[in-house]
C-alpha cells in the first residue's frame, strides 16, 4: 500500500551541488541530484522504501553563501514545500572571505542564516529540518588562515539547528574520526573542502542515520 507523499529538498553549495544539471528540474533523476552525497542518500532511500512516494530534489548552487541561498530560497524551497529540508551551507562564507571575493563575518552569517530559517519556519511551520554542519580538512586549500573563525562558524550552524529545532548532522566529527585510521585528509577530501567519492559516501551515511527517524518505516 502506497502511503502519502514526502518531498525531499537538498539545499547547499557545491557540496550539496556535485555537478548536478541544472536544466532538468524533475525530482529523482540522478542527472539532477548530482555526484554526491545527495544521490548516494536518495538511492538508498528510493530502495528502502518502495511503498512510499519520495520526491527528491537538490537545489544546491556551486560557490553559494547565505546571501545567495536568501536571493532564491521563495523559488528553490518554499514553493517545493518540502517535508524534509536539508541545508548544508557555511563553507563559501568563509573561503570567500579568504580570497577577498566576499566580506561576510561571522555575525553576518549568523544572523543571514538565522533570518533564513526564521523564513522557513514561518512559511513551512511542519516542515523537518537538517542542518549540515560545514567541515573541512586539514589539506588542499584549507589552511591555517582558516582557524580559528571556521570553529567559530561550525558553532554558528549547530545553536541555530537548536534555536529552531532542527536536527544538527555533526559532518565535521563524521570526517574527524574518519582520520583516525591514519588516513590522509586528501582520501576524504582532495582540496579539503570537497569531498571525494569515499567522502560524499561518509556524508550519505551520516545523513541517512540523522534523517532516520523522520523517515517512515522501511517496507
Amino acid at each position: 500500500m502506497t502511503t502519502a507523499p514526502m518531498t525531499i529538498l537538498f539545499q547547499g553549495d557545491s557540496i550539496t551541488d556535485a555537478g548536478r544539471d541544472r536544466t532538468v528540474s524533475a525530482p529523482n533523476d540522478p542527472g539532477a541530484v548530482g555526484k554526491g552525497y545527495a544521490l548516494l542518500a536518495m538511492g538508498r532511500l528510493l530502495s528502502a522504501h518502495p511503498a512510499q512516494s519520495l520526491a527528491v530534489y537538490n537545489r544546491g548552487i556551486s560557490g553559494d553563501c547565505v546571501p545567495d541561498l536568501k536571493a532564491r530560497w521563495q523559488k528553490d524551497c518554499i514553493e517545493l514545500a518540502p517535508d524534509l529540508l536539508s541545508i548544508l551551507i557555511g563553507v563559501n562564507d568563509i573561503w570567500h572571505t579568504l580570497e577577498g571575493r566576499y566580506d561576510g563575518t561571522v555575525m553576518e552569517y549568523e544572523t543571514g542564516y538565522r533570518a533564513l530559517l526564521q523564513q522557513t519556519r514561518a512559511a513551512l511551520p511542519h516542515t523537518r529540518i537538517l542542518i549540515g554542519e560545514p567541515f573541512v580538512l586539514r589539506c588542499g586549500a584549507v589552511t591555517a588562515d582558516w582557524f580559528p573563525e571556521f570553529e567559530e562558524r561550525r558553532a554558528v550552524a549547530a545553536q541555530l539547528a537548536r534555536e529552531v529545532g532542527a536536527t544538527f548532522i555533526p559532518f565535521q566529527a563524521v570526517f574527524d574520526r574518519a582520520l583516525t585510521d591514519g588516513s590522509a585528509p586528501e582520501r576524504w577530501a582532495a582540496d579539503g573542502v570537497h569531498p571525494t567519492p569515499a567522502g560524499h559516501q561518509l556524508m550519505a551515511d551520516a545523513w541517512l542515520s540523522a534523517a532516520a527517524s523522520w523517515l517512515p518505516a522501511q517496507g
